[in-house]
């Protein structure tokens, strides 16, 4: 166990005494203080007429509903959650988020999660490769430590990297957002609707739940890079080809959205949010689904690395 402490720590000396990662830590910082910028730039009074605007809100998705022969299951469960949120605003007095408040910004923010996608794709791919690269890697494989030891720590040591980027991604668009739009809405119950029920819940948590979600797709592509960079060992390979995917397999995906076996690529199961605030690309996917799927292709991915890290004979 200390040995692989040892190793993870290794790597992490290695990932950050490396100026390009402050760097992109910095950027992250950056990125949230120029969204804060504009936000209060464009900012406007939205909710004067909130009780209005529900009432409008809840006769729209009724009106909807009296034609609901046909109507995809989804789609009618979206305006059955519309009507009852709308109404336990109204019973309740509870304003919708101004898109000037704290929350609103911190729910604006979860874009920057792309970024740090990107830099953990960078981090990621270039921990394997670079050893090649550099020529450092016989003399890492010589240690007493075994391979698979030191491809998990290579993965762990991204992970954590990533791991930090979103608490300093969390904790500075809180900061940010509150010094910029002021802290007023900060104790603003956040609406679920579960089984015909509405329930208050702490937007806190609700933020750190989004957060985790929108970095499902950070997981997977950063694992997907690992594995370019174990087989081809060229980080430029893995970074290009992780990056070009993490853009373009969404809309993949939904062009091809019309066949059902689209549900089984990986791109149709990594925003899981629509799961708690939508629906699925494909009627018949469940939460459940898009688990086990994105666990197969996780365990593939590293399963591949681990193979090709592990057989491979390093003077080939």
């Amino acid at each position: 166990m200390s040995s692989m402490l040892h190793l993870i720590q290794n790597e992490n000396m290695k990932i950050y005494r490396r100026l390009g990662t402050w760097v992109m830590i910095g950027l992250v910082v950056a990125a949230v203080l120029v969204t804060a910028i504009f936000t209060n730039m464009n900012a406007s009074d939205e909710t004067a007429n909130w009780r209005a605007n529900s009432e409008n809100a809840i006769q729209q998705a009724e009106e909807t509903l009296k034609d609901s022969e046909g109507m995809p299951k989804a789609f009618k469960d979206s305006q059955e959650r519309s009507i009852a949120i709308n109404e336990y605003r109204l019973e309740n007095n509870i304003p919708p988020l101004e898109s000037d408040s704290i929350w609103s910004f911190m729910d604006s923010s979860t874009g920057v999660v792309s970024l740090i996608s990107i830099f953990t794709i960078i981090i990621g791919a270039g921990v394997i490769a670079s050893e090649y690269s550099w020529g450092t890697i016989k003399l890492l494989l010589i240690r007493p430590a075994s391979r698979t030891k030191i491809l998990a720590s290579k993965f762990i040591a991204t992970l954590l990297f990533a791991l930090f980027s979103l608490v300093i991604l969390y904790i500075s668009s809180f900061i940010i957002g509150g010094l910029f739009l002021g802290f007023n809405a900060v104790d603003q119950p956040y609406l679920t609707y579960s089984g015909g029920d509405v329930a208050e819940t702490s937007m806190a948590i609700h933020y750190i739940v989004e957060y985790a979600l929108a970095s499902v797709n950070l997981l997977m592509m950063v694992t997907f890079a690992f594995m370019l960079s174990s087989v081809f060992r060229s980080s430029s390979l893995a970074i290009g080809l992780a990056i070009f995917l993490m853009f373009t397999g969404s809309q993949l995906t939904y062009i091809l959205s019309q066949y059902d076996w689209v549900k089984y690529i990986l791109f149709a199961n990594t925003d899981l949010s629509v799961y708690f605030d939508g629906s699925p690309i494909i009627e018949s996917m469940t939460l459940g689904f898009s688990l086990i799927t994105l666990l197969v292709y996780f365990i593939v991915f590293l399963l591949l690395s681990w193979l090709l890290f592990t057989k491979r004979d390093v003077a080939a």
